[in-house]
């Protein structure tokens, strides 16, 4: 069990107070899947589109080129909560100086039309969209490393069963993809429990790198798929 949990992201980036060089590979490491998460959040506040990613890109820039390590404390909480509370901060601070936002650099993802239509529904709100794109970011982030094992040969089975699979919307029946991939159904199900219980651990070592301690991956597993539903 002692490596399906490695050094949290808390650990890493509060380390790199100590050692100037792993500071900025520590936060980039901390902020590149949180990039959907926080434009959502400035989408919800009014910005448009072009505004968000401005705001998103000032903010990581600001977190990368200023004092935030000796900020961050793991006792305020876990990770996800204290992103979403210290991005709220710098848009009410960038309203307030009405100052234009930087741009470039930090990891801009290229695809933002999955968010843009979460944002077409008045009733969601910023937390829940916040945590949906974090939990998204999580989920694809662990399923590209179980691909990843396939591909190695560290894992034997046709990956395109759990890529068929592991995703939110209708699958296959296991009849069909049974046949297609020559298996029996008995074959099927063991193949798609073996993979499932993979992708579990992937994803509660993911989630442990962004809490305290004194938190359960578990708890925070079941608030992101419940983050998912909603």
């Amino acid at each position: 069990m002692s490596g399906l949990f490695p050094e949290t992201r808390w650990t890493l980036v509060l380390a790199a107070r100590l050692d100037p060089q792993k500071r900025r590979p520590a936060l980039e490491a901390l902020l590149r899947p949180r990039w959907k998460a926080l434009y959502v959040v400035a989408r919800k506040h009014g910005l448009a589109a072009t505004e968000a990613e401005d705001a998103v890109q000032g903010f990581v820039t600001r977190l990368l080129e200023g004092d935030v390590l000796e900020r961050l404390d793991p006792g305020k909480g876990r990770l996800r909560s204290y992103l979403r509370t210290a991005f709220r901060h710098y848009l009410s601070s960038q309203r307030e100086e009405e100052r234009a936002l930087k741009r470039g650099g930090g990891g801009k993802p290229t695809d933002l039309a999955e968010v843009e239509a979460w944002l077409a529904s008045p009733d969601e709100s910023p937390d829940v969209l916040f945590d949906r794109a974090w939990a998204l970011a999580l989920f694809s982030d662990a399923l590209s490393e179980l691909e990843r094992e396939y591909v190695s040969g560290a894992r034997r089975g046709p990956f395109e069963i759990v890529r068929e699979l592991f995703q939110f919307g209708a699958a296959p029946p296991y009849a069909e993809l049974a046949e297609r991939h020559h298996m029996s159904i008995p074959q099927l199900k063991a193949f798609v429990h073996r993979a499932r219980r993979r992708f579990r651990e992937l994803l509660l070592a993911r989630v442990a790198e962004t809490l305290t301690d004194g938190d359960s991956a578990d708890e925070e597993l079941a608030a992101l798929l419940g983050a998912m539903a909603a």
